[in-house]
């Protein structure tokens, strides 16, 4: 298991080094592919019964829209009270709408329908593709048809091409396998996490095991079988571990339970789902897209530092990666606790009208639950750059020859010449499949040490 950066044999890791990162792997990949077999849901399981029959959607085209006054909900205020106007009128537009069907049974026949006029309804007008539920009719008779949403399915296909263009154009063969690493974690929590959670299979083990497996996959299939890779899942791992810990002990404390909305109460009344264990594998989840670009980050960087500087060992190698990790860090708490503030945008705003105390609020099931969060995925998130950058100082000192550090009381080793230097330098910038410039005429060629 060599470097996917190797340009000769200062670039590569030690035999004791890939020996004892397949020593740890091999186990974890084993063990994962053992627990999703064992956990994976049967199709009978995954998906509980429905009570009635389902209701069939169809396509539609608007061909025109006729609006009438909304009808008054609620009792007019009486004479000479308020500004006259009647309370509770509904804000969307209502009207009946002449619409084409596109799918179907029916489709191409044009049928009446009302449009939704009640509160938060989408406006509507001709020429806008939608989707409508036909409603059963009595014996013998065609049912009706009422408008349900917007149809999204074209604009979300462009939306996605614009998307996979961009990533290739720009990432080539890295921005292919990253597409295909995003497909394989869609794949697992689609077809494992959701239907083995419906199942009745405790979600907090779910969750690890489906993390696992999307890190074991994802970060070898985008960044390549090698050292730094491997100890980059390892980190993940481990202080994906440490984040479950710190949220297990945080909800015990803060009493939560995971209901904080009818969805969740839904979930809890109709299906028996465990609610707090939900709520432990939505941290865990949740904290793994973060966790993994902090770890490969530490992990490249250490491996970057051992290249520039063989003379560099362990303790060099460690502390120079941190002072990274720790302005890494930095931005990526901000970016975090912006990410659960816009989410929750919507609730802050209830409190605030509610005129409730801030004390009040803070310690309220909804917020409490994004501050455990938050807090669990940070800690976990701090805990991942020492954890790292140690895996992989202690790595990347092997291969450099485990070279004398300063802070061990040998003397270091003599500086490399001005011909090493430069060659080791374009052996640095040099990219998978062309350098990022030209070289130089006459320069010595990037694998001379």
């Amino acid at each position: 298991m060599g470097s996917n950066h190797a340009h000769g044999p200062a670039a590569r890791s030690s035999p004791g080094a890939v020996r004892a990162t397949l020593a740890v792997l091999i186990p974890l990949a084993l063990a994962t592919l053992a627990a999703l077999v064992w956990l994976w849901p049967d199709d009978r399981e995954s998906s509980p019964a429905q009570s009635g029959a389902r209701q069939q959607q169809v396509a539609g085209t608007i061909l025109s829209v006729t609006y009438k006054r909304c009808p008054v909900v609620g009792t007019p205020p009486a004479e000479g009270s308020g500004n006259g106007k009647p309370k509770g009128r509904t804000p969307a537009r209502c009207g009946d709408a002449q619409v084409e069907l596109t799918s179907g049974p029916r489709s191409g026949q044009v049928v009446t329908t009302e449009l939704p006029s009640g509160p938060g309804s989408s406006r509507y007008g001709p020429g806008d593709d939608i989707v409508l539920i036909e409603m059963a009719g009595e014996a013998g008779t065609t049912g009706t048809y009422q408008i349900s949403d917007h149809e999204r399915s074209v604009p979300l296909w462009i939306v996605g091409a614009a998307f996979v263009i961009t990533v290739i154009a720009f990432g080539r063969l890295r921005g292919l396998t990253a597409l295909i690493g995003l497909g394989i974690t869609f794949a697992l929590l689609l077809l494992f996490l959701i239907p083995a959670i419906l199942a009745g299979s405790p979600p907090l083990l779910v969750a690890i095991v489906c993390a696992a497996a999307i890190i074991l996959a994802v970060l070898f299939l985008t960044h390549g079988f090698s050292v730094p890779t491997a100890i980059a899942v390892v980190g993940t791992l481990l202080c994906l571990a440490l984040t479950g810990l710190l949220a297990t002990v945080a909800i015990d404390l803060t009493h939560l339970s995971g209901i904080t909305d009818d969805s969740s109460l839904y979930l809890d009344i109709d299906y028996n789902i465990n609610t707090k264990g939900l709520l432990l594998a939505s941290i865990i989840i949740g904290s793994l897209g973060v966790l993994d670009d902090v770890t490969v980050t530490q992990a490249v960087t250490v491996t970057e530092l051992a290249r520039a500087n063989p003379s560099y060992g362990f303790f060099r190698l460690y502390r120079a990666a941190t002072r990274v990790g720790r302005a890494h860090i930095a931005s990526v708490i901000n970016t975090i606790i912006l990410a659960y503030a816009g989410a929750s945008l919507p609730l802050l705003l209830m409190f605030n009208i509610g005129d409730m105390p801030l004390g009040q609020a803070l310690t309220s099931p909804v917020l409490a639950q994004e501050i455990v969060r938050a807090v669990a995925g940070t800690l976990g998130l701090i805990a991942a750059v020492p954890v790292t950058t140690a895996l992989a100082a202690w790595a990347g000192s092997r291969r450099s020859g485990d070279a004398p550090d300063a802070t061990s009381g040998h003397e270091p080793a003599a500086p490399p010449s001005p011909t090493t230097t430069r060659a080791r330098a374009f052996a640095l910038y040099e990219d998978h499949d062309e350098p990022m410039w030209p070289t130089p005429k006459g320069s010595p060629p990037s694998s001379a040490t």
